[in-house]
């Protein structure tokens, strides 16, 4: 079974064929296809092919949907000073179905 290693959003991810992942945000509809062509890393069986950005190489995948990850709270607070803040954050993210690997 192929697998690859690709770079998007400042992360790297671990992918073969079918798998399901949530990335940073993508501006495309749920439905498409898109292309990820910095492939760092590309194995099938004993044989694999690495090297920086591979030449050639690809990572194709479908669309499945936009949505927001969960919220996460940040809390900072200094003891004996009045000093207390909340912060909270919802990432963008954009949930992918691995539809091809070329290398």
């Amino acid at each position: 079974m192929a697998y690859a290693i690709f770079k998007t959003g400042g992360k790297q991810y671990r992918v073969a064929q079918g798998d399901v992942i949530e990335i940073e945000k993508l501006d495309a509809e749920p439905g498409s296809e898109t292309t990820f062509s910095e492939v760092l890393f590309v194995g099938e069986g004993s044989s694999i092919k690495t090297g920086g950005v591979l030449k050639g190489a690809s990572v194709t995948a479908e669309i499945m949907e936009q949505f927001r990850g969960p919220k996460l709270i940040n809390f900072k607070f200094r003891r004996r000073k009045g000093y207390h803040r909340t912060v909270g954050h919802r990432q963008h993210l954009t949930r992918v179905k691995i539809t091809g690997i070329t290398g």
